[in-house]
């Protein structure tokens, strides 16, 4: 490293920085020997750097003779400018140093709202396996809001489930489709059935978070003919729909994965008319650090259909297991769809999409992704 300091018009300093370090090892330990050892260099090499920098500054710092070493005045009057031209090297090698290891180890994730953490606890898990110091940074947003923080580089990847409108610039991959079913209080009336119809709906009260428009179309699509049940209740918060639903105000339209309250019991829907697919994004063409390549990767190449039958196992009560598993996939779908995964997109997509397999049909009244 090579630093210049401008002296009286004309007369220019080219100082070494290791010049300086050695020389300020010397001054403080006033010993040629321990000096070099405290830089992990020969004392030959400590000398004849010592010099260079003398011959640099047009005089002598230090005075030798036989076993007492001390300052010259030009070293003692020099040594202070020296301590503090090292002291803001240092400070600038560690801040790009701090700065590339968070750049490393920290991994910034947008889920939408109705994507559970759970679903990505167990890959967060291995990643800080594989990166022991590897932090995570776990943002929440609507599907579009999500999509301009990746863009704007504010977060690394991102799961939705809403149908967004997606531009150019960012790669997409289908991980999983599921069912929506419905949560509502384990004292109900309905907790008993294995499913209920669309048509025993009508009387049902709804609660709904804001933004999130997977009621409204269900309502929309499946109760054309005739009146169906209303939003009367909502809130910006699952956990806050959760507790209101145990308390019997109503029932609510969720994810199979998403977790829930021991209170609450789940029963599916006769036909499952309300899916949505999973996906994974990111920005195209960006550099992937360790941390977002690794995660990538986990992400595209996990079994989602086991994961998520141990998740809808976890969440769901002892008592309301039978009402999942005797509902079953309708019509010979499976429960969830698990999309095929490959490597990042690159001028190879044309053979990777070879080895995709046909997506399944949708089911009648599905009301599609969400």
């Amino acid at each position: 490293m090579v630093r210049t300091i401008t002296t009286p018009p004309g007369v220019s300093m080219h100082l070494q920085f290791h010049q300086v370090r050695y020389f300020l090892a010397l001054a403080r330990t006033l010993n040629f020997t321990q000096a070099a050892k405290q830089c992990n260099v020969t004392q030959p090499a400590l000398t004849k750097a010592v010099h260079k920098l003398e011959e640099e500054l047009g005089g002598a710092l230090i005075h030798r003779e036989r076993r007492f070493t001390q300052l010259t005045e030009l070293g003692k009057i020099i040594l202070p400018t020296l301590e503090g031209v090292f002291a803001a090297a240092e400070a600038v090698r560690l801040q790009a140093r701090s700065y590339q290891k968070k750049a490393i180890a920290r991994l910034k994730i947008g889920l939408a709202p109705s994507i559970s953490a759970a679903l990505i606890t167990e890959l967060l898990l291995e990643l800080a396996r594989i990166i022991p110091e590897l932090r995570f940074d776990l943002r929440e947003a609507d599907g579009d809001e999500l999509v301009e923080l990746l863009l704007d580089g504010e977060i690394n990847a991102a799961l939705v489930g809403e149908a967004v409108e997606l531009p150019e610039r960012i790669d997409h991959w289908p991980l999983f489709q599921e069912r929506y079913v419905l949560v509502l209080s384990r004292e109900h009336a309905m907790t008993s059935r294995t499913a209920i119809s669309i048509q025993d709906l009508r009387d049902v009260v709804f609660l709904e978070r804001p933004g999130c428009d997977v009621v409204g179309r269900f309502l929309r699509e499946c109760f054309v003919d005739y009146p169906g049940p209303k939003v009367v209740h909502t809130s910006d918060q699952e956990r806050h729909l959760q507790q209101m639903a145990s308390a019997g105000f109503g029932a609510i339209l969720v994810p199979e994965h998403a977790p829930r309250l021991p209170s609450l019991a789940t029963i599916p829907i006769e036909g499952d008319p309300v899916r949505r697919e999973v996906q994974l994004l990111a920005v195209a063409g960006r550099q992937y650090s360790p941390a977002l390549d690794a995660f990538i990767k986990i992400v595209r190449t996990r079994d989602w259909t086991s994961a998520l039958e141990r998740l809808r196992d976890a969440s769901a009560p002892a008592s309301n297991n039978d009402n999942i598993r005797n509902a079953g996939p309708q019509h010979g779908d499976s429960l969830f769809e698990p999309r095929i995964r490959g490597d990042r997109p690159s001028d190879c997509e044309t053979s990777r999409s070879r080895d995709l397999e046909a997506r399944p049909s949708r089911q009648p009244h599905s009301i599609g992704r969400r």
